[in-house]
């Protein structure tokens, strides 16, 4: 069962990831042949492992900041090849290490790494995908790089031990819900973009201007995701609708309809989601809660208000097509709700 969450009419035409990918896509080529090449190792369970997820299809939307922002800087060296490269492998080494803490069957609607060769093997090639991405960061000689790059390291870390303590947790708040989001998924958002900046030796205004981008974007598009698991399709998802509620994750939409309900509509969340106890057609019931208090709608409104200021961050740069490009993403991450 899903349901639609409506976006207003105000996008003449459906916003669209396709500028960007045009305007970075020979160096994401090069980014391409570089990801396959620090995937390889002697020990033939890593490519196997690291290849299962690199090229199951993934839109590939944080090292495409990465070019971008450095490209709108006018940076003209190589260091931006191995940054997005890195950032990539720090994205899909967290996707590995996700699905072992949820014990994730699918990714990007395929089954999970783990699934195929175990929670040792996911974890481990995951960790030899951040020692690469290390190296390619130490390659490009940059400091203030590295310094962005390996802070997002630990807040993302922090970020998945704040999500496991906050773990089927029906007291979370609002607050404490996109603190973890923020580190989870917003962290590497902005330190995608605010690289950019970093190796084209722009300003500090225009770092700030792009970490702040990444960052809103980041929450603008981890909270649609929320709100798509219990409105969504499975290929949007790359994922069961519904795989959220499965493995009691308290999302934005469950703290918004959780306080909002009934004493007996909060004994249901809690029995699904603490209690873990879920039966034939609860997916529905809540879905129809989510509904009942508009929680879905709402999500969906917080991740418009994100997608203001990520577009607001760059509105003090000059037009270009770059700019546009940047900006529309933020349009097409909101409106995959609809």
């Amino acid at each position: 069962m899903g349901v639609v969450v409506p976006l207003d009419d105000r996008q003449k035409s459906e916003p669209s990831v396709e500028p960007l990918v045009a305007l970075v896509a020979a160096d994401m080529e090069r980014v391409n042949r570089l990801i396959l090449s620090k995937a390889g190792s002697d020990v033939a369970m890593i490519p196997e492992v690291a290849n299962h997820l690199i090229s199951s299809g993934g839109k590939r939307l944080r090292p495409m900041l990465t070019l971008a922002a450095a490209q709108m800087c006018g940076y003209e060296g190589e260091g931006h090849i191995r940054l997005a490269t890195a950032v990539e492998f720090m994205h899909t080494a967290t996707l590995l290490h996700d699905d072992v803490v949820d014990e994730s069957d699918m990714r990007r609607g395929k089954l999970a790494a783990r699934k195929l060769w175990g929670n040792q093997a996911s974890v481990l090639v995951g960790d030899f995908l951040l020692g690469q991405a290390f190296r390619m960061m130490v390659e490009v000689g940059s400091m203030q790089a590295l310094g962005v790059l390996s802070d997002a390291a630990a807040i993302i870390a922090e970020g998945e031990v704040m999500q496991l303590a906050a773990a089927k947790n029906m007291a979370t708040t609002e607050d404490e819900y996109l603190a973890v989001i923020r580190a989870k998924t917003a962290a590497l958002f902005s330190a995608a973009a605010e690289v950019g900046p970093i190796v084209a030796g722009r300003p500090r205004e225009d770092e700030a201007a792009f970490r702040s981008y990444g960052g809103n974007l980041g929450i603008a598009f981890q909270l649609i995701d929320d709100a798509l698991d219990y409105g969504g399709s499975s290929a949007k998802l790359g994922k069961n609708v519904g795989d959220d509620f499965r493995e009691g994750k308290i999302t934005l939409p469950v703290v918004l309809a959780y306080r909002r309900g009934s004493d007996e509509e909060r004994a249901f969340w809690t029995r699904c989601l603490q209690g873990g106890e879920i039966h034939d057609g609860d997916l529905a019931r809540a879905i129809e809660l989510l509904k009942k208090h508009e929680a879905l709608e709402d999500t969906v409104e917080r991740a418009r208000h994100y997608g203001k200021m990520a577009k607001d961050a760059l509105a003090p740069m000059k037009d270009s097509a770059h700019k546009r490009a940047l900006i529309e993403v933020v349009d097409f991450c909101v409106a995959r709700a609809h």
